[in-house]
């Protein structure tokens, strides 16, 4: 199942080259960018973990590239995205975020129906990748060393 979350979401993945051009025009428009990655992808899981700082006095694409590729070797079967937050009074929010990595698997989701009182009937989105903890979700090619962070 492939998740669809974000602009773009819905295109094939995006290439380096595409995915610069979007953090030039995002940065262009004066929006720092963040990168972020989790193992659980569950559509109310906002909150993904941040990759380092957002990026606020950066302004070429290639330092935020360079800074995704860190992310990408450090977590290599992890959804990874990028958010540039558009911080201008009155809207103060993410403007952009889209997607820049997926695990090779995606295990997808059910839907589990429960009955309550009254006949109610209540549904809850169930990520099968959560059966397994935090971690250990997807299969790791490869190990890590040090930080994972980019050298500047």
């Amino acid at each position: 199942m492939r998740i669809t979350q974000g602009t773009f979401s819905f295109l094939p993945d995006l290439t380096d080259d595409e995915i610069t051009a979007q953090i030039g025009w995002a940065l262009d428009h004066g929006w720092p960018c963040a990168v972020e990655f989790t193992d659980d992808p569950h559509p109310r899981n906002t909150y993904w973990e941040m990759w380092g700082m957002p990026m606020f006095d950066l302004a070429d694409p290639a330092g935020v590239l360079a800074e995704i590729d860190a992310c990408r070797r450090e977590h290599p079967e992890n959804y990874v995205r990028v958010n540039a937050y558009d911080a201008s009074l009155g809207r103060q929010t993410v403007a952009l975020s889209f997607l820049v990595q997926r695990p090779s698997e995606e295990p997808g989701f059910r839907l589990d129906r429960a009955e309550g009182g009254d006949r109610r009937i209540g549904y809850t989105v169930h990520p099968y990748a959560t059966e397994r903890p935090s971690g250990a979700r997807y299969p790791v090619t490869g190990g890590h060393d040090g930080n994972g962070r980019a050298e500047h």
